[in-house]
């Protein structure tokens, strides 16, 4: 996939691993981001251009690809913890709202955007996933399910765009130095470091970005038996 001179649109790009893209885009030449937010005025960077986007919303999605139809890639990125249901414990309406966000939110604008990359060549689809994809959790079950289920529409995807060309990437990474993962001590990458693996991946045709050691471990013990 060839960066420069592409047009993409990047979810949720304001801030966090969002931004990240959207600068590593920019920083390899793209000849224009889009960057898809809920609030086109938190875009403060001028190297972006704004597109009111909130992936829940079918109206929103349905205008910014109609607005964008220039766009070869499109990077799902915007995303919600789901924090506040735990196993056992809480509403069940931060778990809704995880899955409504990371995994409808993702399928539908993959779907709005699909003729979109067709008509322009096919160009990439970028999900970006999570090592929680694989594994469960008891204090945030709800957010492992959507990725879980983010993961099973990326490969979904990867087969029904595959005809009309379009290049589907799975970006999974542990904990980012971001805003969502502030909850934690535990070891993170930076959101530049993801972006700049994804762009790599990009570049050379790669379905797939395991972007830390914990990621890659988890995806090798996938083949395990089931602990009891």
């Amino acid at each position: 996939m060839e960066i420069k001179g592409s047009v993409a649109l990047v979810t949720g790009a304001n801030r966090g691993i969002g931004h990240a893209f959207a600068r590593a885009l920019v920083e390899r030449g793209a000849a224009k981001v889009y960057a898809g937010v809920r609030d086109p005025a938190q875009v403060t960077d001028e190297d972006l251009t704004a597109l009111r986007l909130d992936v829940t919303q079918p109206d929103e999605v349905a205008a910014a690809a109609a607005a964008a139809s220039d766009v070869t890639i499109v990077v799902n990125n915007a995303g919600v913890g789901g924090f506040g249901t735990e196993l056992l414990t809480g509403s069940f309406d931060d778990a809704r709202q995880a899955m409504e966000t990371n995994y409808f939110g993702t399928w539908a604008v993959s779907r709005a955007f699909a003729p979109v990359l067709a008509r322009n060549g096919g160009g990439a689809l970028v999900n970006m996933l999570s090592v929680a994809s694989w594994f469960s959790r008891l204090d945030y079950p709800g957010y492992a399910a959507s990725k879980a289920a983010q993961w099973s529409l990326t490969g979904a995807l990867r087969h029904g765009l595959r005809e009309q060309g379009t290049l589907v990437v799975a970006v999974h990474a542990g904990f980012v130095e971001t805003e969502l993962s502030s909850f934690t001590d535990a070891p993170k990458i930076s959101a530049a470091d993801v972006a700049e693996q994804t762009l790599d991946a990009l570049a050379d045709d790669r379905a797939e970005v395991l972007a830390d050691d914990w990621t890659r471990q988890v995806k090798q013990a996938l083949s395990q038996p089931v602990e009891r």
